[in-house]
């Protein structure tokens, strides 16, 4: 069929052209912003899930609310290369730059410019970024040099402005497994701090289901905190719908058979479903997609899966670390004891240590209880052991 209509989208982060099932977060968190604005309390949301779920994609779905509702909306990834307070300040300046244009929230946003101009001036790498804010300091606001105590300051100083020109603040971070435990910590010391002045200010992250235990392991309030929610597969209707839509939208058609082969072999991940949907539309001749057009796609869909989507993580991996996520992978689907993949290595538990701690850290394998890990991304396990099968035929 036309390549140049193609719908499906199986790129990192794009929203799919049909965001099925997932309806009820994107409810939540319009619900949270005009509370928020409301000067209501607001609770914060976690989006939790595998890579390739679309919790990406639900963040750029949220941002859109968030554009819709007339809030101020910062967003950033964390990363291991930059770091939290860099990222945040930066755009913490365009938020308060913005609101101080209208006229209710001019002297508050000036405000707000001054308490970050007094955090900048404690942070080295922050100096000359602080310099070039053309406002005074507010001396003894965030100025500490403790971001645990600073933050709070600079949260309430933005909702204060927000709130003054009737909107909120929504803060949206993708990746949150990648800040340091003392950057999570003081967001989230922020983030219940500013529950309890009810200003407007929401944030949206989005991470690895090891964040859950992370943020609690930084405070204890978290899970009260944060509204926790799983973006994991879709069901068998949603995922479904996932492909017949689009197909549809565009004047074609789909058999029920060549739907349930989709379906079956996706296990409704959300980026197995736009792969394999973006093959068999190129693929088959149409107008109707039919069995074999779908069987003929799944081995493209694979290759395409295998060479790209895994192997950019495999790459990551040290020798040792992807004997390890192997040892994993052939011991059959997860979730792994770690006491069986240190058998399976002829290795004992402590020696392992090192390793498994850079699997995690490369956010190739998580601790998904006490004692136990499995992979970070859907259907890996298959993924290696197919490698280890070709390696063996040549």
């Amino acid at each position: 069929m036309d390549p140049y209509i193609n719908p499906f989208t199986p790129g990192a982060g794009i929203t799919p052209p049909e965001l099925a099932g997932r309806q009820e977060v994107l409810e939540k968190a319009r619900t949270s912003f005009r509370r928020a604005v409301a000067g209501k309390n607001a609770r914060h949301m976690l989006l939790l899930g595998l890579r390739g779920t679309g919790k990406t994609a639900l963040l750029n779905a949220i941002e859109r609310i968030g554009c819709e509702e007339e809030l101020l909306v910062t967003r950033f990834e964390a990363s291991e290369d930059k770091t939290f307070v860099e990222m945040l300040t930066v755009d913490i300046r365009k938020v308060l730059r913005s609101l101080s244009t209208i006229g209710v929230a001019r002297d508050l946003a000036t405000q707000g410019l001054g308490v970050l101009k007094s955090f900048a001036s404690t942070v080295t790498k922050l100096s000359a970024f602080g310099a070039s804010i053309e406002v005074n300091p507010v001396l003894g606001e965030a100025d500490s040099g403790y971001l645990e105590k600073d933050l709070p300051d600079i949260f309430a100083a933005v909702g204060r402005a927000a709130a003054a020109a009737g909107k909120g603040w929504v803060l949206l971070i993708d990746e949150v497994q990648y800040l340091a435990a003392a950057d999570l910590s003081a967001l989230i010391g922020a983030l219940h701090r500013m529950n309890q002045i009810q200003t407007p200010v929401v944030c949206v992250s989005a991470g690895l289901p090891q964040v859950a235990k992370l943020a609690g392991d930084a405070k204890s309030y978290a899970e009260r905190l944060f509204a926790c929610t799983e973006i994991g597969a879709l069901d068998r209707v949603d995922a479904r719908q996932a492909i017949l839509r689009p197909i549809e939208d565009e004047g074609a058609s789909i058999d029920a058979a060549a739907l349930d082969a989709i379906v079956d072999g996706a296990h409704g991940y959300p980026f197995y479903l736009q792969a394999w949907g973006s093959e068999v539309w190129d693929q088959a001749a149409g107008p109707s997609i039919d069995l074999n057009d779908a069987l003929n796609a799944r081995h493209r869909t694979r290759e395409m899966l295998d060479n790209g989507f895994f192997r950019v993580r495999t790459d990551r991996l040290t020798p040792a670390e992807m004997t390890f996520v192997t040892a994993m992978a052939d011991l059959g689907d997860g979730p792994y004891p770690i006491a069986e993949v240190a058998a399976k290595l002829g290795k004992s538990l402590g020696s392992l240590g090192p390793t498994r701690a850079g699997a995690i850290n490369k956010g190739m394998i998580y601790s998904s209880g006490h004692g136990v890990l499995d992979f970070t991304v859907p259907l890996f396990a298959d993924h290696l052991r197919r490698c280890v099968a070709s390696t063996r035929e040549n």
